[in-house]
């Protein structure tokens, strides 16, 4: 039996279409299920869209649509670039989806049932795009403390979940699983700033708009859109109140939950009472993730400062992108997109570091042996440095996965990549081919680059899918192993040019 990996995605608001930083997410989220893939885990992998609330209903009026006529077309843009990406997700959910809403509605009326939820009245200060309420003193200089946007005094019937209820034990249990949350500032900032501080009950419907689920035993309340989202997790893998199905069994609890940083607090706060309340054990870690971010700051349609994964792709191709974002974040702090960044890690690493080194050894293997290479085994102490190099590769990218630190990660690869270009320094294969006495040595020395080339295309394909499969059927292998192997004949195919260098001058 393989093990399970159960990996999601936030799922995206469907206001609009999403940027490059929206769209890092489902590419980090990507390569973690290829990696798990990868190594032999049987993953599931879901992402998706988050289709309700008053934010949707006023722009479906700007636009002279229905709110699901709008959010169709955006859920299907959303798609559409998840897609383009590359991303492997095993499931697209939306919560307009029929399952979905009845099993909402069914999670609403057992937590009612059972005293968790009641009705009152709620009074507060309203952020209508963040679909947020806070108190005075949450706020900052008087605006959401979220995105900076005014906020307005709303006050409506409304039912209360009983957040408070559940304060300590999710406390006792932050305090002991260090891991449920990560990274550690994630942790520190729930607990001080919103745990210790004191709970108020979670307002779980609305009366003033009408884009929701209905509450079904109360038809002038429409469910809560954080309540609604975030049991996606569940709803859509077989969780159901009255009995749950093997499915949901297997999969749950998911094993990450990979989210931005701003949405940190409803995935460790409301999602664990949630869950509490339903008798269902917590997911086993929460990643709040940084931000792709530009120069000039965060992303925003009035600043013209938005980027599209679509826009890049076309111009750039589809892995160079997904190269950068997953390189260029650090584990814990914001990325900064520039051009000129982009680019130069385009000639840099993948022209000259990557591409160059795969062109190369395959062209010298065609003109010294007609593309057929098997291991003549003439060692010099020259290689071992590379051979144990490279069979460390896989303690070394699994030490860096497992700690989610995706660019690390890429950068172990890329040093065995460094040293093999620097082997072919050493050993000057182009020197050796002028002794007819040194054939053998110049053949062990090309097969050791091709077993260089193998491993790392193997563990690159969960960052750079595409590219992965071109070194692979160019240097024409199905040996999948993650070590050095002494014993392959290979019979290579033509070299072909991976990354095409960008001229800046003409840019």
């Amino acid at each position: 039996m393989k093990e399970k990996y159960y990996i999601s995605t936030a799922i995206a608001y469907t206001s609009g279409k999403p940027h490059i930083g929206n769209t890092y997410e489902i590419v980090l989220a990507d390569s973690i299920a290829r990696y798990k893939r990868l190594k032999g885990y049987d993953v599931y992998f879901q992402t998706g869209t988050d289709e309700h609330g008053e934010k949707i209903e006023l722009k479906a009026r700007e636009a002279g649509i229905t709110p699901k006529e709008f959010v169709d077309n955006v859920a299907g843009e959303i798609k559409s670039i998840w897609d383009i990406m590359n991303t492997s997700y095993d499931k697209f959910v939306r919560t307009t989806d029929e399952h979905h809403e009845k099993l909402v509605q069914k999670i609403f009326k057992k937590m009612y049932d059972q005293g968790d939820i009641y009705l009152g009245e709620y009074k507060g200060l309203y952020c209508t795009p963040c679909e947020s309420f806070w108190t005075e003193s949450q706020l900052v200089n008087g605006k959401c403390p979220d995105c900076g946007r005014d906020v307005e005094l709303k006050s409506e019937a409304a039912y209360f979940f009983k957040l408070s209820k559940y304060q300590d034990r999710l406390i006792e249990y932050i305090e002991t699983h260090p891991e449920f949350i990560q990274p550690e500032s994630r942790k520190n900032e729930m607990i001080n700033n919103f745990l210790k501080p004191g709970l108020q009950d979670l307002c779980v419907s609305r009366t003033s708009f009408d884009w929701g689920i209905p509450v079904d035993f109360d038809a002038k309340h429409v469910v809560y859109v954080w309540l609604d989202a975030l049991t996606n997790y569940i709803t859509n893998i077989g969780y159901d109140p009255d009995v749950s199905s093997e499915e949901f069994n297997k999969w749950w609890p998911a094993d990450l939950h990979l989210i931005g940083k701003d949405i940190i607090r409803f995935h460790t706060i409301y999602w664990p009472c949630f869950l509490m309340s339903l008798d269902l054990p917590l997911p086993k870690q929460v990643f709040g993730h940084p931000w792709l971010i530009m120069s000039d700051g965060k992303m925003s349609k009035s600043r013209g400062n938005v980027i599209y994964a679509d826009d890049l792709v076309h111009e750039f191709g589809v892995d160079t992108v997904r190269y950068y974002v997953l390189h260029e974040i650090p584990f814990a702090s914001d990325g900064v997109f520039t051009r000129d960044l982009l680019i130069e890690r385009i000639n840099g690493d993948l022209v000259n570091i990557l591409g160059n080194l795969v062109n190369r050894t395959i062209s010298m293997a065609k003109k010294y042996f007609d593309s057929h290479l098997e291991n003549k085994k003439v060692v010099e102490d020259v290689d071992m440095d590379l051979i144990s190099m490279i069979n460390t590769l896989e303690e070394n990218v699994e030490s860096r996965m497992n700690k989610l630190e995706i660019g690390s990660a890429i950068d172990e690869i890329f040093e065995v990549l460094r040293r093999s270009n620097k082997y072919i320094d050493e050993t000057t294969p182009w020197a050796l081919a002028k002794e007819e006495s040194k054939k053998d040595r110049l053949e062990t020395v090309l097969y050791n680059l091709i077993e260089a080339i193998r491993v790392c295309a193997i563990f690159i394909k969960p960052f750079l899918p595409e590219t992965s499969d071109k070194i692979l059927s160019q240097i024409n292998t199905s040996d999948k192993s993650f070590q050095f192997n002494e014993t392959n004949n290979y019979n290579l195919n033509e070299a072909e040019i991976l990354f095409q260098r960008i001229d800046v001058n003409n840019d």
